[in-house]
This record gives C-alpha cells, structure tokens and sequence, in this order.
C-alpha cells in the first residue's frame, strides 16, 4: 500500500474510531445548540417525539430507532448531572448511569395522550388505574398561549407505596338503613366517598393589546380623523415579537374591521392551523375647536351635504 493510502486509511480509521468513541450527538439529535436552556431542551422533544412517533410513522423502518435517540437525548440533556458528563466524556461516559424508559418520559410528557397510539403503555401501568386529577389554579400569559411554554406545578404529598385502585376522595361515615322485612330494620354504618372532578383550571392572564376568542385575536388601533380620510399605513407587534403590517388607502370609518388570517392563536388540535386577527379602527378627532375658516374649507373640500338620518342600529340583534 503507498504511504498516501496508507495515511489517508488511518485517518478514516482515527474517524471511525472517535465516532463510535463519541458516540451519538445527542444536541443535533434533539436539533438544539450546545448551549441551549432546559426549558428549549423540553419545548424540542415535545415536538418532535409527536412528529416521530412509530405510530405516525409506519412506513419508516428507522422510526423506532429514530424516537429511541430522541428519548435518549432528552434523558441526557435535561439531566444537569448526565449533561455534564455528556460534555466533558461523550455518550461513552454514561454506560454506568442508569437509563429509563423511553415510554416513561413520553408518558410523562404527553400523560394519557400516549395511549392514542399503539403499544405505548406498558402492562404494569394498565395495572394502576389513573386516579382522579388535582385541581390547581395556573395563570398563563397570552404569550404563553402563543408561542407555548412549560410551566412545572410542583406538590408535595408523602406516599408509602403505590397501590392499585382509584383514589377516592371526601370520605365520610353515613349510617345506612335496610329493612330486613315487615317491621324490620337493620342500621349499619357505612363509608361513602366522591369522586374528584377531572378539572384543570387554567386563567389566561389580561393583555393590555389583544383580547382571545377561541382562536382568534382582538385588538384596537387608533388613527388620526386625516389618515381615516387619506389611508395609513402600520405595524403591530404580535406577541412572539414579529410585525403585521396594516395598510389602508381608502376611507375608513370609525368601527372598521381589519381581517389578518393565519395571525390568531393555533388550534388545540394543529399547531400548523392558526385563528384570525381582527383588527377594530378607532378614530382620534380634532379636540381644538375649528374657526369659521376651517369649517367653510372642509365644506368646500369634501362637498358633502347634510346626511341626518333616525333608525333602529340594533335590528336584526
């Protein structure tokens, strides 16, 4: 062999032999940069462990390999201990940790929603019926609303083991009465307990510019008697930060309706799908009084006679 083919094999060599040393590269798996937050790690494993699901994907023979690396890296990366040693060692210096189930991090994510796709739970939890569900208060931005966020409820509850059965709740001692037959009674004492109701409450917090409605967005603008009379041209600031541009170069009457569609709120069920803006126009008049000058000029200007008119705004409502 020349010694240049012989130099250019051990360099492949040297290359093979680090990648499998390396190991899988578990930030461009998860599609994040090396410094990226806890809170982008999670925001790009709940996306993508949705889209390479094996069940969304049957045609796929890597499918399921695919969504074992993406379990895998969430594990390594949103553990700060695990991503240390990540960093400073490779995939290699993990060997020794222990590694969970993939199925348990979906389930922790995605809760019941893993069961709309085949084979995700596993037969011990079949086993363990799913108890009742806490109620708890969580106020949200409407930026949160848009862009999407993670927000962790921590509760401390103290439990000796984990049991199967449900969880009941509010339970009492109520004393029961069965008649045994004609003039015959038996009292008893019994214990009797509610089901908790399966709510969640969540309170979208007041936004001074946007009002939701479903998954449509409301706001106001407020532009001068001029450019309600010779057209105007603006950008809004929508909640993730981009601009809408708005325009008009006709008249636009006070009340006016702006329609943006694809810049609402994303559907519950499509993220891909999005609401409506809707934008109302409010008119700022002149608070100075016009001279006599002033009100002959836009007479003569607009050449618009008197237009006084009564009748019923509100029918049809």
């Amino acid at each position: 062999m020349a010694p240049q083919n012989l130099s250019t094999f051990c360099l492949l060599l040297l290359y093979l032999i680090g990648a499998v040393i390396a190991g899988r590269d578990f930030y461009k798996i998860l599609g994040v940069p090396r410094s990226a937050s806890i809170k982008d790690i999670k925001k790009a494993y709940r996306k993508l462990a949705l889209q390479l699901h094996p069940d969304r994907n049957p045609d796929d023979p890597q499918a399921q390999e695919k969504f074992q690396d993406l379990g895998a890296a969430y594990e390594v990366l949103s553990d700060n201990e695990k991503r240390k040693q990540y960093d400073t060692y490779g995939e290699e210096g993990l060997k020794d940790a222990h590694q969970s189930s993939h199925g348990d991090i979906f389930s922790h994510f995605f809760g019941d929603f893993g069961y709309m796709f085949r084979g995700t739970p596993c037969q011990q939890d079949r086993n363990i019926l799913r108890g009742s569900d806490i109620i708890v208060d969580l106020e949200v931005t409407l930026e949160e609303v848009y862009a999407g966020n993670f927000v962790e409820v921590v509760r401390n509850k103290p439990v000796a083991r984990q049991a199967p059965g449900k969880r009941k709740c509010n339970c009492r001692q109520e004393m029961q009465t069965t008649q045994l037959g004609p003039g015959r009674f038996q009292m008893t004492q019994e214990v009797v307990c509610d089901e908790c109701p399966n709510v969640k409450l969540i309170k979208v917090v007041k936004h001074p510019m946007f009002e939701r409605r479903g998954d449509d967005l409301y706001t106001n603008v407020t532009i001068s008697l001029v450019e309600s009379l010779v057209g105007f041209e603006m950008d809004i600031t929508h909640l993730d930060g981009h601009k809408v541009h708005i325009s008009r170069d006709k008249i636009t009457r006070p009340g006016a309706k702006l329609w943006k569609k694809g810049e609402g709120l994303p559907s519950f069920d499509s993220n891909n799908i999005k609401g409506s803006l809707i934008i109302t126009i409010d008119v700022d008049f002149p608070k100075e009084q016009l001279t006599e000058e002033a009100r002959e000029g836009i007479k003569q200007l607009l050449k618009q006679g008197s237009v006084q008119k009564v009748y019923n705004g509100l029918q049809g409502y």
